[in-house]
């Protein structure tokens, strides 16, 4: 296996990453452009992309990582959008456009169309919520994008799964998609279900951080294998289970934690990075099946169907969203009016990804009986043009939508004032819980000792309120900025020390790491302590 090309891509999208981050434009659409441009730079590798590689193997951390960063309660609170997304739209888009196509391109079997119209349904996971966050979107209307794209890739493989058998001749019927639908959902559940408690358990009974993290970088496989394994839905299986990890990640040791988030936020970094570069790195692939007779008239094609997959999503959303209020007086009084602004933009919000291309690039060359599958290069094509043509035009539109309907932003002062209230009762909690146990003379402490925890209670309780204060004349810094500052300039000096002492040959190696990294927490403490 050549290393090479893995390590040019990997190096390649994260630095096109980094660069987005100091520009206006979403590192998804960046990267994208950037594989576009260097797919045709002469020397660059062939990059075809692997469904056996990104469905098993970059599909379920990139869920993981969303869904134990996602909020259950908030999911729960949305169930019936997020259902009506992630179920309903994706099976209405595969039929419309399957319909569409089979319409639109002459000799093109409504079989074989809905096999295209599976592949393009879900919107991607990634790009949706980047662009929704970056731009502050309402914490409903992302929270509905981001549970409707963590859940529609199992509708979509399952319902590409039954599209596919009618295309390739093995045969279909109305009952049997719905009963594979129907296995691939309830066993998808039931296995993350079976899974999670267990999971759970060993997360919270190993000792050491570092096997505590090993089993965390493993949990989306193995829930996503064992879920293949019995026929189910693996995409439902690792939803569930970290939805489930993330709701109790509080009970799991302290250093476990932040080692945790700081090696899942390098592995979302890099495997987002590499899968937006993967899509545009796959032009010449795509193109390369197109001959040349072929090109203008598919470019028609393409557009057209980019319009369908747009209005679709138009037709489905408004309806969904207003007409279960209108028929029904319990949704009325349980549930916030979604407004046609949010409707707006959750219709808007239907970028496609690299699940889409995966499911494409897996469909078989030939039928049964050896016949070409009808017109595969073709949806190769179409399905690509999509991808690119929603997260182009409907990605950087996007920003400027939310912009131009102008949603009111967060309240910065009482989202402050909710952060300092709770943390003044966590605060008193503790300190009658330390009276408690001063009061033990098991628990015997000297005076500056049992002060030292006082004072840190009291910092505690007092940072978020001091966020609150005035901004000093002179620096233009808050209190919180200041006190931040000065505990990294105090860490600083120290740090200093130690290394001079260990190049003076007074400390060994081994005594300033140990030394440094007591600095190191001290100095996320104080960090995070500042908020």
């Amino acid at each position: 296996m050549d290393v090479l090309p893995l390590l040019l891509l990997v190096a390649g999208s994260a630095a096109v990453a980094g660069a987005a981050r100091r520009t206006p434009v979403p590192a998804p659409l960046l990267l994208v452009a950037a594989g576009l441009a260097v797919s045709y730079v002469p020397g660059v590798p062939d990059y075809t992309l692997d469904p056996e590689v990104v469905l098993p193997l970059l599909l379920p951390p990139l869920l993981y990582t969303s869904a134990s960063d996602s909020s259950y309660l908030d999911l729960r609170a949305q169930l019936r959008p997020v259902a009506l997304l992630s179920v309903g739209y994706v099976l209405f888009a595969t039929v419309v456009v399957g319909w569409a196509v089979h319409l639109l391109v002459p000799g093109m079997p409504l079989p074989a169309a809905l096999v295209l119209g599976a592949v393009v349904a879900p919107p991607d996971a990634v790009a949706a919520t980047a662009i929704a966050r970056r731009v502050g979107l309402p914490s409903r209307i992302t929270t509905i994008l981001q549970g409707e794209s963590l859940l529609n890739d199992a509708t979509a493989i399952t319902a590409y799964k039954v599209a596919l058998a009618a295309a390739i001749g093995e045969g279909a019927t109305w009952a049997g998609g719905i009963r594979e639908f129907l296995i691939a959902a309830v066993g998808g559940v039931g296995v993350g279900l079976v899974l999670m408690a267990p999971l759970h358990w060993l997360r919270t009974h190993l000792k050491e951080a570092l096997l505590q993290n090993t089993l965390s970088l493993l949990i989306p496989f193995v829930a996503y294998g064992v879920a293949e394994q019995v026929h189910a839905s693996g995409v439902l299986a690792v939803v569930v289970v970290a939805l489930y990890l993330g709701h109790r990640a509080w009970e799991v040791d302290f250093a476990t934690r932040l080692q945790e988030e700081a090696v899942w936020k390098m592995v979302a970094f890099i495997l987002e990075s590499a899968v937006f570069a993967l899509i545009g790195l796959q032009l010449p692939v795509v193109l390369k099946g197109l001959g040349a007779s072929e090109g203008p008239r598919a470019a028609w094609y393409a557009v057209a169907l980019f319009l369908v997959v747009v209005l679709a999503r138009f037709v489905w959303v408004y309806p969904a969203a207003f007409g279960p209020r209108v028929l029904s007086e319990r949704v009325r009084q349980r549930e916030d009016n979604p407004t046609w602004r949010g409707a707006m933009v959750t219709s808007w919000a239907g970028m496609r990804g690299v699940v889409s291309l995966a499911i494409a690039f897996s469909i078989p060359e030939t039928v049964h009986g050896g016949q070409p599958f009808p017109q595969r290069n073709l949806i190769l094509f179409l399905t690509f043009t999509t991808v690119i043509g929603t997260l182009v035009v409907q990605g950087l539109s996007l920003p400027p939508l939310i912009h131009l309907l102008k949603f009111p932003g967060r309240d910065q002062q009482a989202e402050t004032l909710a952060e300092a209230n709770a943390q003044a009762q966590a605060s008193r909690a503790a300190e009658t819980h330390l009276d408690e146990l001063l009061s033990d003379e098991r628990n015997a402490l000297p005076p500056p000792l049992a002060d030292r925890l006082r004072a840190v209670l009291e910092r505690r309780r007092n940072a978020v309120w001091e966020r609150l204060g005035q901004v000093n004349p002179v620096t233009g810094e808050s209190v919180d900025d200041t006190y931040r500052r000065l505990s990294r300039e105090m860490i600083g000096a120290e740090r200093e020390v130690f290394v001079k002492l260990r190049d003076l040959r007074y400390i060994d190696d081994e005594m300033l790491r140990a030394l440094l990294r007591r600095l190191d927490l001290e100095e996320a403490a104080a960090y995070r302590e500042a908020g």
